[in-house]
């Protein structure tokens, strides 16, 4: 059963989710600050994190922000803030989905169920499929089976989840152009409720990871009106 992290300070959210997401099946612990979400995190094999930004003490974006400098757990976040600058910070920051309140549990249950798919689908394939274990492109490699990206000299550089996916998007269709929609079927499944800049936050996240400049890249090139371009050639090790 997936184990769930469920982190809001409201106990009425938390008593409501948990039951619902257990009568699901799912596993759930609950945290109502960032110290009992770390203190879970040590504790428990969790799968995935539901994690509120409007919290009392450190806010959800610093949280978000202090997991992926070590994690790539699958985190969705939730706001009261039906902004959309507030949904870009957060996909910004790695998070791997984002939904606004008050919205509808089962809504919520089928995004989860959809990153967990994505994210068990991942690490899936590099078992069917042992010909491509390394990509390698511009001193960069990408390996599929331990799903890491390492720089020249060995360095291991952290990608959330949806980062690898569209990374092995780019390093599998190189020198061709991609459609947003194209990016987003190829790297998280056409089932896949789509975010109109979702896709442009992560193409900005993994620029500022791979490129020497990235307000000049060479590496993801932006075609206007049309979508994007992986530009190095790619080779397996």
């Amino acid at each position: 059963m997936p184990h769930l992290l469920l982190v809001d300070d409201d106990e009425d959210i938390l008593s409501l989710l948990t039951t619902f997401f257990c009568k699901h099946g799912h596993t759930v612990s609950v945290a109502e600050d960032g110290d009992a979400m770390f203190a879970a995190l040590e504790k428990h094999p969790i799968d995935l994190i539901i994690l509120d930004v409007m919290l009392r003490q450190e806010d959800g974006f610093s949280l978000c922000r202090r997991l992926r400098t070590t994690s790539t757990i699958p985190i969705i976040m939730l706001t009261a803030v039906a902004d959309n600058t507030d949904r870009v910070v957060g996909l910004e920051l790695g998070a791997d989905d984002y939904l606004t309140k008050p919205f509808d549990q089962r809504e919520l249950l089928a995004r989860v169920k959809a990153v967990l798919r994505r994210t068990a689908a991942a690490a899936a394939v590099p078992k069917q499929d042992e010909t491509r274990p390394v990509l390698c492109f511009a001193g960069w490699r990408l390996d599929v089976v331990r799903r890491e990206l390492r720089s020249a000299d060995n360095t291991l550089v952290l990608l959330s989840g949806a980062e690898f996916d569209l990374l092995l998007a780019f390093a599998e269709h190189p020198q061709r152009v991609l459609t947003r929609d194209q990016l987003i079927d190829i790297a998280r499944g056409s089932t896949h409720v789509a975010y109109d800049r979702s896709i442009d936050v992560q193409v900005s996240r993994l620029r500022y990871k791979l490129e020497q400049d990235p307000k000049n890249p060479s590496i993801i090139r932006t075609i206007r009106s049309a979508g994007y371009v992986f530009l190095p050639e790619v080779t397996r090790g």
